[in-house]
């Protein structure tokens, strides 16, 4: 029995990019599908295109609401979603023609409950390079994937490469109008599975363009990372206490990051207040002796500078280059 998929498309001023997303979800070799389109406020001919391919597609639901930024979208997707597993995909992105078909089948190969696939980064105006992977599957237990994905190793914060189970996503909603919503989410996800998959095969195609919320200059909007992985880290300290130091060293050297590109790329009034956000972080997650110690010797000698002179240890790494 083929279980029902819901997979939820938050849509914003992408008319030029939307057919060929919408198209490599209809043209699925799994057919069981629930494809819903959430118009959110879309100002282009969006909604009308969404609407077309509902006269078309009996699978398609459209949602048109007001605006609300791409979190609330993906919530107003998720209140009306009945799939026993979800998957969300962006509306300038697309996916190949077995993407939910091949997660469908390792995820009940494997009895997990969240499976990722690899993703295959392009820019407008180019066609996708990649090669296939080899579709090895390795199954983690929630505290190892909870591990991995911290360290971006094998896993990722993105939304939008992976397949759910329904039960463990519908009642936790994302954070709106945050600018890394994703990073507020989904490692409490990943706390709720008892066990995540991850198979190397290519099948998320991820446009990367100029005008995407991601593609806007550095400002302080890029500043929610750090709220998102502070409540992170209460997260991992109530609930995975063995992880605590390695999302604390993670949190310390998004900090340095975060400072030199507010040294690199902001002026004046909105720098200042960007180091002082990110001071008040840094502030809150100060690193002990003994935790130092346990850093890796190649990143060792920064931290430690860092975390007696932060914005000192910055300055010089930008000068010389070092973060960029």
């Amino acid at each position: 029995m083929q279980h029902l998929i819901s997979v939820i498309v938050p849509i914003y001023n992408v008319e030029k990019y939307l057919s060929k997303c919408v198209d490599s979800i209809i043209n699925q070799t799994y057919n069981n599908l629930e494809i819903i389109l959430v118009d959110d406020g879309s100002p282009d001919n969006c909604p009308k295109i969404c609407d077309e391919y509902a006269k078309k597609d009996d699978r398609i639901k459209v949602i048109h609401k007001e605006n609300g930024g791409l979190s609330d979208a993906r919530n107003a997707g998720m209140r009306i979603a009945t799939g026993e597993y979800i998957s969300f995909i962006d509306s300038d992105d697309y996916i190949s023609n077995n993407f939910i078909e091949t997660l469908y089948s390792a995820m009940k190969a494997e009895n997990s409950d969240i499976i990722e696939c690899d993703i295959v980064r392009f820019e407008e105006g180019t066609e996708p390079y990649f090669e296939n992977g080899k579709g090895e599957i390795d199954s983690f237990t929630t505290e190892k994937a909870l591990s991995l994905l911290i360290a971006e190793n094998k896993f990722h914060q993105y939304v939008w490469n992976k397949l759910y189970k329904a039960e463990f996503v519908l009642n936790i909603q994302f954070t709106k109008g945050k600018l890394n919503e994703d990073e507020f989410w989904t490692y409490r996800i990943f706390g709720q599975a008892e066990k995540v998959t991850k198979i190397n095969k290519p099948m998320y195609f991820y446009l990367q363009r100029g005008g995407s919320i991601m593609g806007e200059s550095f400002n302080l909007r890029r500043l929610d990372a750090l709220e998102a992985k502070t409540e992170r880290q209460k997260y991992i300290e109530a609930n995975f206490p063995k992880l605590e130091k390695q999302a604390k060293f993670d949190l310390f050297g998004t900090c340095i990051f975060m400072c030199q590109s507010a040294m690199k790329f902001m002026q004046g009034k909105e720098k200042k207040q960007a180091k002082m956000i990110i001071k008040k972080c840094v502030n809150g997650n100060k690193l002990k002796k003994d935790e130092l110690n346990m850093i890796e010797r190649r990143n060792r000698f920064w931290i430690s500078f860092a975390s007696k002179s932060f914005f000192l240890c910055c300055k010089i790494r930008s000068i010389i280059g070092i973060g960029f």
